[in-house]
């Protein structure tokens, strides 16, 4: 048990964990953000240009409710609700597009850091078997005049 407890403190304390659970929790809160601006900002504006229907009770009704002389409810209503569906979409969409960006901006930061970085200069061609035994000749030929 004791070597089991090690391994685990090795694999929990890696750098790629703790950036991956970081991560994690950035994300959770950036997901109540998206959530809140669909929610809070464009779904009333859709609701708006749809005429004023509230988007989070759209739904296709397949069996409407029974009730009974009281009003009490005999069977549930039976419908497909789209509407928050919908705003599930429009969070993953908006989610997507953040991390796009943000990878799209690290990709270029890291290309720029790879252009100032000062390129070697590529060693030249070794020459190849006929261009050395020319040399050799040319060589030979100095040597005899």
């Amino acid at each position: 048990m004791k070597k089991f407890m090690e391994e685990f403190k090795t694999f929990a304390m890696r750098g790629n964990v703790i950036d991956m659970a970081v991560g994690v929790v950035i994300g959770g809160a950036f997901g109540k953000i998206t959530t809140s601006i669909v929610n809070d900002i464009i779904m009333p504006l859709i609701s708006m240009l749809t005429g004023g229907i509230n988007f989070s009770s759209w739904k296709l009704v397949l069996k409407q409710a029974v009730l009974d002389a009281q009003g009490a409810v005999v069977s549930e209503e039976v419908a497909v609700n789209f509407g928050n569906t919908i705003a599930v979409i429009l969070d993953f969409i908006i989610i997507a597009f953040a991390v796009f960006c943000m990878v799209k901006a690290l990709n270029n930061l890291h290309r720029k850091k790879e252009e100032e970085a000062p390129a070697e200069e590529p060693a030249p061609p070794e020459p190849s078997a006929e261009e050395k035994l020319l040399m050799e000749i040319r060589d030979l030929l100095k040597e005899k005049q």
